[in-house]
């Protein structure tokens, strides 16, 4: 089984909406958009490379592939590009009809039933970036393995959220975590069962405790 890993930028409040400029996606009214740009360094970039050093298959949505595909094959000279290039690329999309940049794959049907295929069959494991809606089906079919937030640290108020209603309750494990010179925090948790719960309710006293609490004058 292919693990699936989601790498995503968010805010405090957990927007993940438009991180990468203004243009990237201002639907709903969102007029913050580009909120990391000023916070990279070389902590970030080096966990960055990090990420795509490991055998692995891209996973993406229709509108960040179109981003990602409007940029990254005209970038020489950068390993991050040339790894980007050279992977192969799943991409679920409603719309589209076909995928042009080197290495692209149409997914066909829904799009739940397609990763999940993705996933039973051989190869490298698979990461999602950005793909905000796409994200929401991953999550409410429970096909997600490992997740790699990156927390910036400003608050948006409103935009599109990483976790959404049909998120499935699970519980997790931190397995790695650092913080850039700017404040991101960059961590990976990996799925790790049911939700663990607990109460620290106070339990109700015995008859025999509260005979003995009436003996002492309590």
């Amino acid at each position: 089984m292919r693990k699936l890993t989601v790498n995503t930028f968010i805010s405090l409040d957990g927007v993940m909406q438009a991180p990468g400029g203004p243009q990237e996606d201002p639907t709903g009214g969102f007029t913050h958009g580009g909120w990391n740009a000023t916070f990279w360094d070389g902590v970030m970039g080096e966990a960055m490379s990090k990420d795509f050093d490991k055998p692995t298959d891209l996973l993406l949505g229709r509108k960040t592939y179109e981003i990602f595909a409007a940029h990254w094959p005209y970038v020489t000279g950068d390993p991050v590009a040339d790894r980007l290039n050279g992977m192969t690329k799943y991409v679920a999309s409603r719309t589209l009809e076909r995928v042009d940049w080197s290495g692209s794959n149409l997914l066909e049907g829904d799009a739940g039933d397609a990763v999940a295929e993705l996933k039973r069959q051989p190869g490298p494991d698979l990461q999602v970036h950005g793909s905000g809606g796409l994200l929401q089906t991953l999550l409410s079919r429970d096909l997600v393995d490992e997740f790699g937030v990156w927390t910036f640290p400003l608050l948006l108020g409103h935009g599109k959220r990483l976790f959404g209603g049909g998120t499935v309750p699970a519980g997790l494990r931190l397995v790695d975590s650092q913080v850039s010179t700017t404040g991101v925090i960059i961590a990976s948790y990996r799925r790790d069962g049911d939700v663990p719960l607990g109460s620290f309710q106070l339990a109700e006293p015995t008859e025999a405790e509260l005979r003995r609490r009436t003996a002492l004058g309590n």
